[in-house]
């Protein structure tokens, strides 16, 4: 997903290329979910004609200033991309727009032609960003709703470690929130934490000074290092851990081995030799009884900060038979602010559980469930009960005698 420095940089990219020149064409894709709340045509004709006169933006939205309004904005989304051709500008993870493809590209949602030959488009495959046109986004939802923003409008330390004091929220949740700070997504709250060795889990009230120190020195030069190389991550520090937090499998960075943890509902990317709990919470992991691992491994990595799998109410194991299911349908968050979880970010794809439907067959396919379920008290011992209950139902139904449940 881009964040702060990704759309900082297409916003550069803007103001060094097109300010001063007049929109000669415009054209606006024909797709609802991203053009939001203006029809193509008007949006078409109320850029025509118009001169660019600045670009801005707050957190992870731009918007571009004309010499009248309305004004085009931006919320890129997960994979929100600006595009001008025979300009470099930074590409990221998700953009998925190559050199080669046709221009402007078929993931064009606003393609724009100005009167000395240079266009630029915004694309955006998945589908994620909302593209309006408002008379003054500044003032409006959602740039309106948005914290500081990072690099603009940083904390002192001061005001950082106040601002901590009063959240118990986990420090990794807080720093996505984009009321609480815009510009901040999950690459960038993994690597400020990493840097100051704090574990994402770690309540933001229970950071010390000195924590609080070192989060707000690797903020202020995560974000302006990549900020100053125009989020180009080839130009990243060798040490840091963006190298490395987006493998299949968990890797590692510098000898240390890097794991993968849920903080809220997004992933996150941490070294457990370095960035370990403290206080209270230090306690309470200790006594808290270690659960056995899982043979079904996250192959996703810190990508699946975007793509996440929720799990049935309460953590109840669920059985599913062999029969064939049709595929689980994915259920899409329109947003793409972190805090959606809170955060954001925004935002997010979820994909729905599957659920077992009971079944109404014979007493043979009951005997079956039942083996089924015995089988599972080896690891469930809660339904241990059940399992016999349902044993003896499927006796009794081959004699056709009634029986009664035994209760718990």
């Amino acid at each position: 997903m881009p964040e702060l420095p990704e759309v900082e940089a297409a916003r550069r990219a803007i103001a060094e290329n097109c300010i001063g020149k007049r929109i000669k064409r415009c054209v606006v894709a024909d797709d609802t979910k991203v053009i939001d709340g203006v029809s193509r045509g008007d949006f078409e004709a109320s850029l025509t004609g118009k001169t660019i006169v600045a670009a801005h933006r707050k957190g992870k939205n731009m918007w571009i200033q004309l010499d009248s309004p309305p004004f085009p904005s931006f919320q890129f989304g997960m994979a929100g991309a600006i595009y001008i051709k025979g300009v470099a500008v930074t590409k990221y993870k998700r953009s998925a727009v190559s050199d080669t493809d046709e221009w402007p590209s078929k993931y064009s949602k606003v393609f724009i032609e100005l009167d000395d030959g240079l266009e630029l488009s915004f694309t955006d495959k998945r589908r994620f960003a909302k593209v309006r046109l408002l008379k003054n986004p500044a003032i409006v939802a959602p740039i309106s709703e948005l914290g500081p923003d990072a690099l603009l409008e940083p904390m002192t330390e001061d005001e950082l470690f106040k601002a901590l004091s009063k959240k118990k929220i986990a420090i990794k949740a807080l720093l996505l929130d984009q009321s609480f700070i815009s510009g901040v997504g999950n690459w960038i709250a993994d690597e400020v934490l990493y840097q100051a060795k704090i574990h994402p889990l770690q309540s933001a009230a229970s950071i010390s000074k000195e924590g609080c120190a070192a989060l707000h020195k690797s903020l202020k030069e995560v974000i302006e290092h990549s900020v100053e190389v125009d989020a180009d991550s080839s130009r990243f520090p060798a040490d840091w851990l963006f190298h490395s937090r987006w493998g299949k499998k968990p890797g590692k960075i510098n000898g240390k081995a890097i794991d993968f943890i849920k903080a809220g509902s997004r992933t996150s990317a941490y070294v457990p030799e370095l960035q370990k709990l403290s206080g209270d919470q230090a306690v309470k992991a200790a006594a808290k009884p270690q659960k056995k691992s899982s043979n079904k491994k996250n192959n996703d990595g810190a990508e699946s900060e975007d793509e996440e799998v929720a799990k049935p109410k309460g953590g109840k194991k669920t059985t599913q038979s062999k029969a064939k299911k049709p595929p689980a349908k994915r259920k899409t968050d329109t947003s793409d602010e972190d805090n959606d979880d809170d955060d954001d970010d925004d935002d997010d794809e979820e994909e729905k559980p599957a659920t077992k439907k009971k079944s109404k067959g014979s007493s043979g396919n009951k005997r079956s469930t039942a083996r089924k379920k015995s089988k599972e008290s080896d690891s469930d011992d809660g339904d241990e009960d059940d399992v016999k209950a349902e044993v003896e139902v499927a006796k009794k139904a081959q004699t056709g005698r009634p029986t009664r449940m035994r209760a718990k």
